[in-house]
């Protein structure tokens, strides 16, 4: 097995007084392609945002790389894409602005040389967006802003790459243009960890599934085939034709 590329062991977080992680282990190793999956409210935009930091842990292990994550610095090594969000944050911009932003982590004194401009030009063409590149990305629809987004974690050239629900919201044209950019980038050698809902066409880029509920870990291993709230492991859920006070049907790789 390659080395750890992101590491989490025993890892606690709330949000207010409610616990949201209660004691997570996961690692992703270099060149894999990890799922996390869970239904709504099972701490998976949490668990990655623990990771580059956004939400504080109240207790165990989060490491990058190798490092203790309270001390990684190098994050021009990491390429985040945030969930449903606009591209430029209410902020007047063109596309080629915002992906431009990616690449100021490798730049010199924010300056960018002839190599940062290559770049930037290189992630719009891989989400099909340099028609688009002088456009302000208040013009874009749903899809081109999240691909002007992926574009733009793109755009430093990241040996991690972590999505979360890049599909959610997006047409099926944009879904297939993500999976192709995805394509491409494990084909390089990637790591990518991503929270999704459904795993889509993203499929067979999967190479592991791990399945949060409730806060837990309750798979860790290939994907389930049938994927949706009622099809993950360890969910629970009354059957509608049922008598009324019957207990919970399990279903899922767990049951």
């Amino acid at each position: 097995m390659t080395e750890p590329v992101v590491s989490l062991r025993g890892v606690r977080a709330d949000l207010g007084s409610r616990p949201v992680l209660r004691g997570i282990d996961l690692t992703v190793h270099r060149g894999e392609v990890v799922a996390l999956l869970g239904a709504n409210g099972s701490g998976k935009s949490t668990a990655v945002r623990s990771i580059i930091g956004q939400v504080q842990t109240g207790a165990g292990e989060i490491e990058l790389f190798g490092t203790d994550r309270a001390r990684f610095r190098d994050w021009r090594r990491v390429g985040y894409v945030p969930q449903r969000t606009t591209a430029a944050g209410g902020v007047p911009a063109t596309v080629t602005e915002v992906v431009s932003s990616g690449r100021l982590s490798r730049a010199r004194f924010g300056v960018l040389r002839k190599a940062d401009h290559v770049a930037v030009r290189q992630a719009l063409d891989l989400v099909g967006m340099a028609d688009r590149a002088k456009d302000s990305v208040d013009a874009l629809s749903g899809g081109q802003h999240q691909r002007v987004l992926i574009a733009r974690a793109l755009a430093c050239e990241p040996e991690l790459l972590i999505m979360d629900e890049p599909m959610a919201g997006v047409d099926l044209a944009s879904q297939e243009v993500l999976a192709h950019t995805l394509r491409e980038q494990v084909s390089q050698g990637t790591t990518v960890l991503l929270v999704l809902h459904e795993l889509g066409p993203l499929e067979p880029l999967i190479d592991r599934a791990v399945v949060l509920r409730d806060g837990c870990v309750v798979h860790d291993g290939p994907p389930p085939k049938a994927v949706g709230q009622h099809a993950l492991p360890g969910h629970d859920h009354v059957h509608p034709h049922a008598p009324e006070g019957a207990e919970p049907i399990r279903t899922g790789l767990l049951s």
